[in-house]
């Protein structure tokens, strides 16, 4: 009996001495970055890809207007989302076969260094800079052209900037920049400096009211927001794409509250009509809708309800 102890331990002993040494590798540093931010859908025949600028936190508290405190935190809530509320900027690619168009640039180094990622994931969605042949600009604020030009030069060397006349004229004004209060300088700064080059170049042109900007592309003038803020609607075999611009900036709140509007808005109690005007438009006829600032990609579809409205996020596809 004890010769059969000492030969079992004699074997655990051997066994013990043969396993081989699992290393632990929980100390690994962290990697805390994202998936290269696009992602890619058809409409018709034209190819669409979301384009991430980043996301931004904003003190969404102390800019919507047209609702309680307890309203609001318990839509955030509803939501899971803190204050403040992490928002996405978007920007939009689109491919027709003949022309490459994108729809808004980010805000470059405009809002701080959480966003400006939007010329690295066209990269990385396998087109560059000099590809774009057409920007459409929804309104100038600087979350929307700030990506236009780094370091006064082009970004987009070979593209034409279009905007509606009205926003140009507005933002672009020395005279309404000399008269804006102090805290409002920036906008007028930002968007002067971005677009300037392409001025200077030529590459500006502007477009006035409700107009077809290439085939199968047009813009629906809704004001409000900015003096010339514009809708951009793609066409391709009956199938639509509504890319609203900041006709809606906090979802949690705005589809359940459609008559919420935020300081952003020069003229708020105008944005929320056209808001709910665009939003039963696109509702009834099915569209597909894209917008700057919903959770990326910021593609989805929008349905009537009985008190508002209902973003349903498009189901993801590994491949369109």
């Amino acid at each position: 009996m004890k010769l059969k102890q000492t030969l079992i331990a004699c074997c655990i002993a051997a066994a013990s001495l043969a396993a081989p040494i699992v290393a632990s590798y929980a100390a690994a540093p962290q990697v805390k970055t994202q998936a290269p931010g696009y992602y890619r859908t058809f409409v018709g025949d034209f190819e669409v890809t979301a384009l991430s600028d980043g996301t931004v936190g904003l003190p969404v508290d102390k800019l919507l207007k047209g609702i309680s405190h307890r309203n609001l935190e318990k839509a955030l809530n509803y939501h899971h989302l803190p204050l403040p509320a992490e928002t996405s900027v978007n920007g939009f690619l689109i491919n027709t076969g003949s022309k490459l168009v994108l729809i808004d640039t980010g805000a470059g180094t405009l809002f701080g260094p959480t966003l400006g990622k939007l010329a690295q994931n066209l990269k990385a969605a396998g087109y560059t800079p000099e590809q774009v042949d057409e920007i459409y600009i929804t309104h100038m604020h600087p979350d929307h052209v700030g990506g236009l030009s780094a370091n006064g030069q082009r970004v987009f060397p070979n593209a034409v900037v279009r905007a509606e006349q009205e926003d140009a004229d507005y933002w672009l004004s020395a005279d309404n920049l000399a008269r804006a209060p102090e805290g409002s300088k920036g906008f007028f700064q930002g968007a002067q400096a971005m677009l300037k080059p392409y001025v200077d170049a030529g590459q500006f042109k502007p477009f006035s009211g409700d107009a077809e900007l290439s085939p199968g592309i047009r813009a629906v003038v809704t004001h409000a927001h900015t003096p010339g803020h514009s809708v951009i609607i793609a066409e391709s075999k009956g199938q639509r794409l509504a890319i609203l611009g900041d006709l809606i900036h906090v979802g949690a709140v705005q589809f359940d509250h459609p008559k919420v509007s935020i300081e952003f808005d020069s003229d708020g109690k105008n944005a929320i009509k056209q808001r709910i005007r665009i939003f039963n438009r696109v509702a009834k006829d099915g569209d597909v809708a894209a917008a700057a600032h919903l959770s990326f990609p910021g593609l989805g579809h929008i349905r009537k309800t009985a008190i508002g409205y209902e973003w349903l996020p498009l189901n993801y596809q590994s491949a369109p």
